[in-house]
């Protein structure tokens, strides 16, 4: 079931252009950088994932952590902004991964999130679609390291360091 189906194709090569020039900005003037995902589950089951305007593939809502802000509190912004979803008590931190394929000093904090709220989506443009899938077989496309935290979380799989 789709959540929302929000953006078009007209644009992303300049969101995508845009996007990579505020990323390595970002990595020139802060050398380590934080990011958060969250799982957020339904009553089914059932995991939110998302496909972005800007990058390929299914992941898990999130973002980056900004100066000033706490984990807990950049994933709730992020939640709010790509999917609408306000979580309904804190979020359970479950793991911690480098994510230096992408950057050397990049680091992912997973969290589960299962009793929220809908809201509306507050971006717009961010979010190609998303929606809830069965973690035993998400969709086609979803990104590698995505896969091995609902394998990890799902099925038992051991906790990787690495994202």
């Amino acid at each position: 079931m789709l959540l929302s189906t929000q953006a078009s194709n007209e644009g992303n090569v300049a969101r995508t252009l845009r996007t990579r020039a505020f990323q390595a900005f970002w990595r020139i003037q802060r050398p380590l950088t934080l990011g958060v995902r969250g799982v957020v589950t339904n009553e089914a089951g059932q995991v939110l994932l998302l496909r972005h305007t800007y990058v390929p593939g299914w992941h898990f809502p999130g973002g980056g952590v900004e100066k000033g802000e706490t984990a807990p509190t950049a994933l709730t912004r992020e939640l709010l902004e790509e999917v609408g979803v306000i979580p309904e008590g804190p979020p359970r931190l479950v793991s911690v991964h480098a994510n230096h394929a992408s950057f050397p000093n990049d680091h992912v904090l997973v969290f589960r999130i299962d009793r929220w709220r809908q809201a509306d989506a507050t971006s717009r443009g961010e979010i190609a679609e998303s929606g809830f899938f069965d973690p035993a077989s998400p969709p086609e496309g979803v990104t590698g390291g995505t896969r091995r935290r609902l394998a990890e979380m799902f099925a038992g799989g051991a906790i990787s360091p690495d994202w």
